[in-house]
């Protein structure tokens, strides 16, 4: 009996280990992604209208747009550019014991989750405090001579040998450099079951102590969401997230419900009405590449390129890039083909951003049926992924031509009232339509 007991004790407290190391295995986790010109944003700009929000947002996604720079007679990768004004989703989290807050980029085209650390001997102005490691119980130096080390990329010894230092130039000229070290992250959870903190120990994170750029100070660094092993994706050992983004009419509003971001069981994009098409393993592994077949405009389907000899990988998927970018010339017969159909009277955009613009101060009426054929996958868009309005008399077209010689990129604004999930174990995105707003 009393062997009995102690066998129960152990598996009891086996458990409880277990449910510690990672809370992931048990439940899921939602939290709270803050667009960056929305009310709960500390870059939000009361003065400015939404339209003129949201021509920033698709200027800056001209600038995010370059960071995917092809080059065709170069073997090299395309670049990993942070360009920091093209963050366009906040998430807030806390590191360390005990827990210190801190504001990030929440991005999907970046692996390593970095935070400015004391002390700077080179930093950027923030509003939030800055981490101290020396003041954290749980705050641990990677060594240089260990695998989580060398399996990073950029990474080097400390001048003593001892300590592994990682760092990221990018093409902006924004910089991080530090200490490659381990700690505890804390996020606030927030679903039908309520809300609850939830705490992950040992989470690998760059402790900057030597940053710059283009940074305005509202955010303390980045949270990684990439496909790379340096993610909180990956490591958060589930290998699948999602999220679900609130349209811009519901940004600009003080009451609106934020978008949210999905881990673990919470991420999961299941039953009726569910588009699955294959993830696509390229250089860099950091983004997320899809397979586009075309796209068809009422009973016209475009086709994107020759069917017998189609790249895999085609186009990346980016909740940083507000607009979608296709090459020139299917973007012309793309805008061509909603011209097609659409006989209104057409104008210049107000905000000198778009190119297909019509006059018209309510939603145009009788708009074509707009599919997006992926692999495996049509995801039928609704009128708000396909227009937005940039006056009180203008509806554009929410697509342009890839700037320069670049990827072609499905951008949030096409992702709005999705489910969209990514499943990194199973190599899948999966798209599903909802009310992200509700």
């Amino acid at each position: 009996m009393v062997f009995k007991s102690i066998f129960i004790a152990l598996i009891i407290s086996l458990i409880i280990s277990i449910s510690k190391c990672n809370p992931l295995s048990t439940k899921g986790l939602t939290v709270d992604l803050i667009h960056r010109d929305s009310p709960q944003s500390p870059y939000y700009n009361p003065s400015l209208s939404p339209y003129q929000r949201l021509a920033n947002a698709i200027r800056r996604s001209f600038d995010r747009a370059r960071r995917f720079k092809l080059d065709p007679t170069s073997s090299k990768s395309p670049e990993s550019d942070l360009i920091l004004s093209n963050g366009e989703y906040l998430m807030e989290y806390s590191i360390g014991t005990p827990p210190v807050p801190s504001l990030a980029i929440a991005d999907t085209g970046s692996d390593i989750t970095w935070t400015q650390c004391q002390p700077c001997t080179e930093c950027f102005k923030q509003k939030l405090p800055l981490f101290d490691p020396k003041n954290s119980s749980t705050y641990k130096n990677i060594p240089c001579d260990t695998k989580n080390c060398s399996s990073f990329r950029r990474t080097s010894c400390s001048d003593n040998n001892k300590n592994c230092i990682y760092s990221a130039t990018y093409g902006d000229g924004s910089f991080t450099n530090g200490d490659l070290a381990t700690d505890t992250i804390t996020l606030d959870s927030s679903d039908d079951d309520g809300k609850s903190v939830v705490s992950f120990p040992d989470i690998i994170f760059g402790c900057g102590f030597k940053n710059g750029g283009i940074f305005d100070g509202g955010e303390s660094g980045i949270v990684g969401l990439g496909g790379g092993p340096a993610s909180l994706v990956t490591q958060l050992g589930q290998g699948k997230f999602s999220y679900c983004l609130v349209s811009p009419s519901d940004n600009n509003s003080t009451k609106s419900s934020s978008s949210k971001l999905n881990f673990g069981a919470n991420a999961d994009v299941s039953g009726s009405g569910v588009a699955t098409t294959p993830l696509v393993k390229k250089v860099p592994e950091t983004f997320y590449y899809l397979t586009l077949e075309g796209i068809s405009v009422g009973n016209q389907r475009l086709e994107f390129g020759d069917p017998t000899a189609r790249e895999d990988g085609n186009i990346i998927i980016d909740s940083g890039t507000t607009l979608t970018f296709l090459p020139f010339e299917f973007y012309l017969n793309y805008m061509n083909a909603i011209k097609s159909y659409i006989k209104l009277k057409q104008i210049e955009d107000p905000q000198h951003v778009l190119t297909l613009c019509y006059h018209s101060k309510t939603d145009i009426k009788n708009i074509p049926d707009v599919t997006v054929h992926f692999r495996g996958a049509d995801v039928k868009l609704k009128y708000e992924n396909v227009f937005v309005r940039t006056s009180d008399v203008a509806v554009c077209l929410a697509a342009r031509p890839v700037p320069g010689s670049g990827y072609t990129i499905y951008g949030n604004l096409a992702q709005m009232d999705f489910l969209v999930g990514y499943d990194l174990v199973q190599k899948t995105v999966s798209f599903k339509a909802a009310d992200c707003g509700k």
